[in-house]
């Protein structure tokens, strides 16, 4: 009794010990081969991205001009200062906050909406799907420049159609107006981004279980009700991840205002990024860099949150 015992203890023994070799060998040999696969991108990764930041971050901080670049002493707070005593800095700030602000609440409602109409089915909902979300694979800069020829003073779509209809008598010079021009490139990015509301909605509400309908539909509920007590609760944390991520991507996308305006008329639709390629185009990376610092810190915030919810869906 005990022989065996002693037999089925070593046998079990040994089926534990060589598995465990096995899996330490394993181990050892995926770990190389996943780092053989890794090195390319990490290598990417640090020469395109954290090498640029290190070399901007040290030119943040000096005078760094394309027209003399023989001297580039370290100037510390300088080039702070000269951004934040610039008449501009104000205006672009405030450009921005109206730039994400005016782009991301009729992006937010126009998508919801999209999404609520896309989730039920309808004869030729593919079709309509493929139409409402052919805008997101056009880059922001090409759109750009669509709506730059459609608010065209003498040439546009949208003068013309505003004069048929009667809505206004003379052609509007849109883009050259410093009061309309904002307008019109705020639009033009509402346009390119409803699609990313509606793809984002419309994937969360296909998780919404069609039983929670049924249950208020037979408890007498509205499309109201259903709307505010059992959508909107169940997706909340989409959409408001989607709504933060949305903001960093508005707040960092220069594409769309330097296509149709490129930061004019007098600098009325200048942002922090198009100030930023600006002084690039002028030669002046050490304002350049210095701005990129402010906008990066902003996005840093936002990403922050971005990230904290997230945790906080994961663990909940």
């Amino acid at each position: 009794m005990s022989s065996l015992s002693g037999e089925t203890a070593g046998g079990v023994g040994a089926r534990r010990t060589r598995p465990a070799g096995r899996r330490r060998e394993f181990n050892g040999r995926t770990a190389l081969t996943m780092l053989a696969f890794l090195a390319p991108a990490f290598v990417f990764v640090l020469v395109f991205t954290y090498y640029p930041l290190l070399v901007g971050g040290q030119m943040a901080f000096r005078q760094w001009s394309l027209w003399d670049l023989t001297s580039t002493p370290f100037i510390g707070w300088g080039n702070f200062q000269t951004l934040m005593a610039d008449p501009a800095f104000t205006r672009v700030m405030w450009n921005s906050v109206i730039w994400v602000v005016g782009s991301l609440v009729p992006q937010f409602i126009i998508g919801f909406l999209i999404a609520l109409a896309l989730r039920k089915k309808f004869r030729f909902r593919g079709l309509y799907q493929a139409v409402v979300f052919y805008p997101w694979a056009v880059s922001g800069f090409l759109i750009g420049i669509l709506f730059r020829w459609m608010f065209n003073s003498e040439f546009g779509v949208v003068n013309d159609l505003l004069m048929r209809f009667g809505i206004v008598e003379a052609p509007v010079p849109w883009l050259a107006d410093p009061d309309l021009a904002l307008v019109a490139v705020i639009v033009a990015n509402v346009w390119y981004g409803v699609t990313f509301f509606s793809i984002m909605i419309l994937a969360a509400l296909q998780s919404v279980p069609d039983e929670l309908y049924e249950a208020a539909a037979l408890d007498g509920a509205g499309r109201a009700r259903m709307l505010f007590q059992i959508t909107i609760p169940t997706i909340r944390t989409t959409l408001v991840l989607t709504v933060l991520l949305r903001v960093i991507w508005i707040f960092n996308f220069p594409d769309i205002i330097y296509a149709m305006t490129g930061g004019g008329p007098a600098d009325q639709t200048q942002i922090a990024t198009t100030w930023m390629i600006k002084f690039t185009q002028q030669g002046e990376y050490g304002l350049a860099s210095a701005l990129g610092f402010i906008t990066m810190g902003v996005l840093v915030v936002f990403t922050g949150l971005y990230l904290a919810l997230l945790t906080r869906e994961k663990k909940s």
